[in-house]
C-alpha cells in the first residue's frame, strides 16, 4: 500500500502534500517530555520522534513554529512546566537556533514570527499556560491560527483530547495536514482494526481491567489469541474462583471479567492467563519473593510478576509454538506490562515478553508508555515494527473512540 493511502481515504492531507515555501507553518508537536528535579530532560524520544516532520518542513523552505503542552499547569504560568528545556534540546538536535517567546500567543510571539529568519525555529511556550487550551476555546485557538498559514499536527499522543490546539485550531486553518509521525500512527493502527494479518495475537497487561474494557471488546472479533498478564489478569483469575491473596483485584469488575471470558469461550478464542506468579508479602525491591502457582497463594501474598511457567507459556504463544493457534502469529499487539517492571526484582516477566515480541516473525505494534519503556529497557526497540507514541490515544483509537484531533484535520486544502 502506498504511503498516505489510508490518510487520503479519510480525507486527510499529509504534510508531504502541502505547498510549504515561504509559509508560516505551525506544527503541533508533543514535547511533553519527562524532567528531573533540575528540570533536565531524562528522555527525549518524543522530540526525536517529530524530527522527520520538522526536517521536511525546514527543507520545504517554510518558517517553522512549533507548539506543545507540558504537564498540567492548570492554566497558569510555572517555571516547572516551561518548554525551555525542550527548546534547548531541539536546538542541539537540529543544530540551529531555536527562539522562544515568553508566551504562546500575544505580542512577543507575533514579533518573533514577523522577524523570523529562514534558519531559525520558533518554539512557543507551553500551551497549557492558558486555560483555553484544555477548554477547547475557539477564541484561544483563533489567536494561534493568526500566527500561521499552515497547520500540521504531529502530536498523536494528544489527538484523543478535544483541546484547542488539536481540535478547534485545525478547523480555523484551511491548509491543514498530518505530520509524518501522525500519518504513520494512523496507518498502522487503522490496519490493526480493519485488515490485520492473521493469526493476530493481542497481549494486554497493566493494572486494571477497567482501563482496557473497550479495547478487549473491540479486539474480540479480530484476534485469534488473547494473552492477559499484569495485575489485570488477577481480576480474570479471581473471576474463575482462583484466590489471588492480597493481589490487586478489581472486585467490582469480576462480573465483567467473567462475561468477557464467556464470550471468548463462545467464540472458541483461546485466552492465555498466568499459571504461576512471583509473590511477595510487601511491594519493596528487596522483599523476599517466591514462585507460586494458581491455587497456592496465601492470604498475605501479593503477585507482582508472572512466574517462569507463565513466561514459557506466553513466549511459546508468541513464538508460534502453541497448539491452540493455527501457526505463528503474523500480527502482535502489546499494551501493558506483565508486572511491576519498574523494579528490577519484578521485571523478568515483562523483559521476557518484550524479547519474545521482538523476536517474533510477526508485525509487532507496541503501544502505551509502560510497554514502550519496557522494550527500551530490554534493548529491543529496533526489532519492534512500530512503537506508538500515544498511550491513551492508541487505546482509544483501537477501541473505536472518537479522535477529535484526527477528525479536525479532514477536508484540508493544499
Amino acid at each position: 500500500m502506498e504511503p498516505g493511502t489510508i490518510l487520503k481515504s479519510q480525507g486527510i492531507l499529509s504534510v508531504r502534500d502541502v505547498h510549504l515555501p515561504n509559509k508560516r507553518v505551525l506544527l503541533r508537536a508533543d514535547f511533553n517530555v519527562p524532567l528531573d528535579d533540575t528540570l533536565s530532560i531524562t528522555d527525549d524520544s518524543r522530540i526525536r520522534a517529530t524530527l522527520p516532520t520538522i526536517e521536511l518542513i525546514r527543507k520545504g523552505e517554510a518558517r517553522l513554529i512549533v507548539c506543545s503542552h507540558m504537564g498540567r499547569p492548570k492554566g497558569k504560568k510555572s517555571a516547572k512546566y516551561s518548554l525551555e528545556a525542550a527548546g534547548r534540546r531541539l536546538a542541539e538536535l537540529l543544530n540551529c537556533e531555536v527562539l522562544m517567546p515568553d508566551d504562546c500567543v500575544g505580542d512577543a510571539a507575533i514579533h518573533l514570527i514577523a522577524n523570523q529568519r529562514p534558519n531559525q525555529v520558533i518554539l512557543l511556550e507551553n500551551l497549557r499556560f492558558h486555560a483555553g487550551e484544555e477548554a477547547n476555546s475557539e477564541d484561544f485557538a483563533r489567536r494561534l491560527a493568526d500566527l500561521c498559514d499552515v497547520f500540521v499536527c504531529d502530536a498523536f499522543g494528544c489527538v484523543h483530547r478535544a483541546h484547542a490546539s488539536v481540535s478547534a485550531l485545525p478547523r480555523l486553518v484551511p491548509v491543514r495536514a498530518a505530520g509524518l509521525l501522525l500519518e504513520r500512527e494512523i496507518e498502522v493502527l487503522t490496519k490493526l482494526v480493519s485488515t490485520p494479518e492473521a493469526p493476530y495475537v493481542a497481549l494486554l497487561g497493566g493494572a486494571k481491567v477497567s482501563d482496557k474494557i473497550e479495547v478487549v471488546e473491540s479486539l474480540l472479533p479480530l484476534v485469534q489469541g488473547l494473552i492477559i498478564g499484569g495485575a489485570m489478569a488477577y481480576t480474570f483469575l479471581a473471576a474463575q474462583g482462583i484466590d489471588m491473596g492480597k493481589s490487586l483485584v478489581e472486585k467490582d469488575h469480576l462480573g465483567l471479567a467473567k462475561h468477557l471470558l464467556g464470550r471468548c469461550a463462545d467464540k472458541n478464542l483461546p485466552v492465555f492467563l498466568p499459571i504461576d506468579h512471583v509473590v511477595v508479602g510487601e511491594i519493596k525491591a528487596d522483599a523476599p519473593s517466591a514462585i507460586k502457582a494458581n491455587g497456592e497463594l496465601g492470604p498475605s501474598d501479593i503477585a507482582v510478576d508472572i512466574g517462569p511457567k507463565t513466561i514459557e507459556l506466553f513466549t511459546d504463544v508468541l513464538g508460534g509454538r502453541s497448539s491452540q493457534l493455527a501457526g505463528a502469529p503474523r500480527t502482535v499487539l502489546w499494551n501493558g506490562p506483565m508486572g511491576i517492571f519498574e523494579l528490577d526484582a519484578f521485571a523478568a516477566g515483562t523483559m521476557a515478553v518484550a524479547r519474545a515480541v521482538a523476536q517474533s516473525t510477526a508485525t509487532s505494534v507496541v503501544g502505551g508508555g509502560d510497554s514502550v519503556a519496557a522494550v527500551q529497557k530490554a534493548g529491543v526497540t529496533p526489532m519492534i515494527s512500530h512503537t506508538s507514541t500515544g498511550g491513551g490515544a492508541s487505546l482509544e483509537f483501537l477501541a473505536g473512540q472518537p479522535m477529535p484531533g484526527i477528525t479536525a484535520l479532514r477536508g484540508g486544502r493544499r
